[in-house]
């Protein structure tokens, strides 16, 4: 992949007892929606706040459209919308007037776009700013951001305060913007709004990147899963030992003698193979600690027909599929941190 129209190079920032960003690098494509998703805490904020100039690195660079925003913020700033995480307004009365100073500080003379944000997300702009709930003061910064209709909108935890239909709402605005061909950099800890609107996610966690992937091959690519429910832990296990003793697929299309090694993937497969089994394995079994008589299976479509098969001469009491979804995806990796 080229390099980013948004591109983060070996970011490091410390502020000591482990809490900061370290040596992270993403790279956002231009026209892309890219989710940034992780804990409180995590390093979402700080990542954004370089991008945005707020912040000097320790080490490594941050470029926007080519341009360093801790050197080049004027520039930057010509092309990005942002919406903070922690909104402040200015000292002014009602939201008019701080739409009012914010068309001029934006250059917009055109209103229609920012009436029509306002009927959108049902905001009444004549309200006194310090009296507005959270989730007034999240629908004005909205509207203040994405009234200047620039190329590039970066946005932290851009949702809070917004009632789930209200948040709907802004997903959609958020696909809008996507069509215009905007460039869309949005991070949150909700699962489902990232999986709503994003083509690819990095995962943050402790201030580092722990993965980014595409969420179209998560959907697509990522291995069944299926929980199989035997009558009793001796099925249970006897089915876990056959999984295991499989032979694995070959790569090739070469076919090794009887009885040894692996045997022919079917043509046109093996791609899917090694996606899946780059994420859980291409067959992997294992008996459920809750319930011994249950088994968790995570199986490549390569290998589904198999993997069932094996069940043959079984007590099997019931079969259900499960996809792993943007949720699961990111609990399996912060279990693992756990782990080790």
């Amino acid at each position: 992949m080229s390099e980013g129209f948004i591109s983060v190079k070996n970011l490091t920032k410390d502020y000591g007892d482990n809490r900061g960003v370290f040596d992270i690098s993403l790279d956002i494509q231009e026209g892309e929606v890219f989710g940034y998703l992780g804990t409180n805490g995590s390093g979402k904020t700080t990542t954004i706040r370089h991008m945005m100039g707020f912040l000097k690195p320790d080490s490594g660079e941050v470029l926007v459209n080519g341009l360093n925003p801790w050197k080049q913020a004027p520039e930057v700033m010509r092309d990005v919308s942002y919406i903070p995480g922690e909104i402040a307004f200015p000292d002014l009365t009602t939201g008019t007037d701080f739409f009012k100073v914010q068309a001029q500080f934006l250059g917009v003379k055109d209103f229609t776009y920012m009436n029509h944000l306002i009927d959108l997300l049902g905001l009444d702009p004549s309200a006194n700013l310090k009296r507005m709930s959270k989730g007034m003061k999240q629908k004005t910064a909205i509207v203040a951001a994405l009234m200047g209709d620039k190329r590039i909108l970066i946005m932290d935890e851009p949702t809070t305060g917004l009632d789930p239909l209200m948040r709907e709402t802004f997903l959609e605005l958020v696909r809008e913007e996507k069509k215009k061909g905007r460039t869309i950099f949005m991070s949150s800890h909700i699962f489902e709004e990232i999986e709503d609107v994003c083509d690819r996610v990095a995962i943050i966690g402790n201030g580092e990147i722990k993965d980014v992937l595409s969420l179209y091959k998560l959907r697509h690519d990522t291995p069944r899963m299926f929980r199989i429910m035997f009558a009793n832990e001796a099925a249970a296990l006897e089915y876990v030992h056959r999984v295991k003793e499989m032979p694995p697929r070959c790569a090739s299309a070469d076919i090794p003698p009887e009885g040894r090694g692996c045997y022919p993937a079917r043509a046109g497969r093996a791609d899917h193979l090694e996606n899946a089994s780059r994420r859980a394995g291409a067959l992997e079994a294992s008996v459920d600690e809750a319930d011994k008589a249950k088994v968790s299976l995570a199986v490549s479509a390569a290998e589904t027909d198999r993997a069932i098969k094996a069940t043959k001469g079984l007590p099997v009491v019931s079969v259900d599929e499960t996809h792993e979804d943007l949720e699961e995806y990111f609990m399996n990796i912060y279990r693992k941190e756990i782990r080790q």
